[in-house]
């Protein structure tokens, strides 16, 4: 099983369309997945339809009843539109989840061991995780064998991707577990300055982190979002999809391609 976390400590930068589009491609090939909603904003479980304020089973219950019952784990587990996909909700309970358990041992682990009891039955996970550093992030980080940095193309999300990196540099010595990582450029509008420059300095400084994809700013997101669907299967000649299809085969190791801009 293939876990893969999608996780930057600014919001906006576009976790969520990442983890949702690069979750359809997979299904779409007929590959068992399961995506995670670890954000207490709960997006994704918005995203899928399902209201995160009123969720009785939520990725919440896993550390509610963490070392007493394996109902969570089972309990948690949603179907969604799509074929091949299943999705594991947030509840904005999970806010809390810090100053209740943050200082009990083992729970850094809860998703592993979680994930661990699913593994013959998910062929990929991906994880939507919190913008902010805290047990979510740290249990998703140690779940994880890759990790995906969307970062918007304008400076204030360079920033942002530098703290992340100091996050993640500080959290890999904590779990002593090293842990490769994409950084995805978002956002990318070709007609400004601001976007080309940020470009620029992502494949100066990270050339060799660099994903090849660049996901362009693209409105039929926004449409595909209010549908509940991914737009790589709602839409699947369209810029964007085009640009998650590039970035899914260098992330499963196929036909390499050149770095280029979607235009």
């Amino acid at each position: 099983m293939k876990t893969w976390a999608v996780v930057n400590q600014k919001g906006g930068v576009g976790k969520t369309t990442t983890a949702v589009n690069l979750a359809g491609l997979l299904a779409r090939e007929g590959k068992e997945t399961l995506l995670v909603d670890l954000d207490p904003h709960g997006s994704l479980t918005s995203y899928l339809g399902y209201d995160p304020d009123e969720m009785e089973y939520s990725a919440y219950t896993l550390f509610e009843t963490a070392g007493k019952s394996r109902l969570g784990i089972t309990a948690v587990i949603r179907e969604t539109k799509v074929k091949h996909l299943a999705f594991m909700p947030s509840s904005t309970a999970m806010a809390t989840l810090d100053r209740q358990l943050g200082t009990q041992k083992g729970m850094g682990l809860v998703l592993t061991q979680a994930l661990q009891i699913l593994a013959s039955k998910y062929e990929h996970v991906v994880i939507d995780c919190p913008p902010m550093l805290g047990v979510l992030m740290v249990n998703a980080l140690a779940a994880s064998d890759h990790l995906l940095l969307p970062v918007q193309t304008e400076f204030l999300a360079l920033k942002g991707l530098e703290r992340m990196l100091h996050t993640l540099d500080m959290i890999q010595k904590s779990l002593n577990k090293q842990l490769p990582y994409t950084v995805v450029p978002t956002m990318y509008d070709q007609r400004t300055r601001a976007s080309h420059d940020s470009l620029a300095y992502l494949q100066e400084t990270y050339a060799t982190r660099l994903s090849h994809a660049i996901i362009p700013i693209d409105t039929q997101f926004r449409d595909a979002s209010r549908m509940g669907l991914p737009l790589t299967l709602l839409q699947p000649n369209a810029r964007g999809s085009k640009a998650y299809e590039q970035l899914l085969d260098q992330l499963l190791g196929r036909e390499p391609v050149p770095v280029q801009e979607i235009a």
